[in-house]
């Protein structure tokens, strides 16, 4: 087989290896933050690390002049939209265990499917009207409102999982505009240059060991998504949707190996419902034959 030519068991591996890692960046936000490093510093790591170490990558697709994005507004909204969901889910880490915070950060799909017909006008029939319906009644599970104190959390997770849908609204305007190695480098140098412009007003010197989680951060960051973008050229959406899913494993398993947290299962009942609706929403959205009915 040629190198141009797609394999959907490779599609598939790299998807798989996405998810695998990508939950690390978690661990060290988790870990970081506990230990006293403000939430902002990590994310302007997060950021600034990862305009560094996609640059070389980007350079050679855009040439100089392409390292400044066309449609500065646009770049510049998704960047702080970004910035926005990384600050809110890092924060809920210090409140929820890494599964159960990305548990309520899975509404997105849903999200993008409530907003899409307001910000891209499109249609969106009564079947997948009643996939978010059920979705939202699955996030309820999770967090469980009126039951105790509501933990904050939950609301930090699902403000970073509506925020982050915002972005890939966002995203699906500019599709096919740019490479995706130049469209992330640009959000990331778009996020960095905001980030760097706050993050005085709370920084504490990082020792050697935050440096390194710093770089370590930024690393996963980009290969997990460099990894998605590959999956995408063997594979299509619809098949690789679900596996995102599978992010819920690896996540499970750091946040019981080095924080001791295991989801109740609630939270398994609100996850199966979510990742339910997700997946009946990617196929219907991929499949010309099942587009919504009027």
């Amino acid at each position: 087989m040629t190198g141009k030519s797609p394999n959907t068991l490779i599609g598939i591996g790299l998807m798989l290896m996405a998810m695998a890692i990508l939950p690390g960046i978690d661990v060290i936000a988790k870990y970081m933050g506990a230990n006293g490093t403000p939430v902002l510093q990590i994310v302007w790591a997060r950021l600034t690390f990862g305009a560094v170490l996609t640059l070389p990558f980007a350079l050679p697709h855009a040439g100089l002049k392409g390292l400044l994005p066309n449609r500065p507004l646009i770049h510049t909204l998704r960047a702080a939209l970004l910035i926005t969901a990384t600050f809110f889910f890092f924060w809920s880490l210090r409140f929820l265990p890494i599964a159960d915070a990305l548990a309520i950060f899975f509404v997105q799909p849903l999200v993008v499917t409530a907003l899409s017909p307001l910000i891209l006008k499109e249609h969106v029939g009564p079947r997948r009207w009643a996939a978010v319906a059920v979705g939202f009644i699955g996030t309820l599970i999770i967090i469980r409102p009126g039951f105790g104190a509501l933990n904050p959390g939950a609301i930090l997770a699902l403000a970073a999982g509506t925020s982050l849908a915002l972005y890939f609204l966002l995203t699906r305007l500019i599709a096919g505009e740019q490479k995706a190695i130049v469209t992330t480098f640009h959000t990331n140098l778009l996020g960095a240059v905001m980030t760097s412009a706050l993050v005085p007003l709370v920084w504490i010197t990082p020792t050697q060991t935050d440096w390194l989680l710093f770089l370590a951060l930024a690393a996963i960051a980009n290969f997990g998504h460099y990894f998605i973008v590959r999956a995408y050229d063997h594979a299509e959406a619809s098949l690789l949707a679900p596996l995102a899913y599978t992010e819920m494993i690896t996540s499970t398993l750091l946040g019981l190996l080095f924080f001791g947290d295991f989801p109740d299962r609630y939270t398994f009942l609100g996850v199966a419902i979510l990742i339910s609706c997700a997946i009946y929403i990617s196929v219907r959205e991929r499949n010309p034959s099942q587009r919504p009915l009027p």
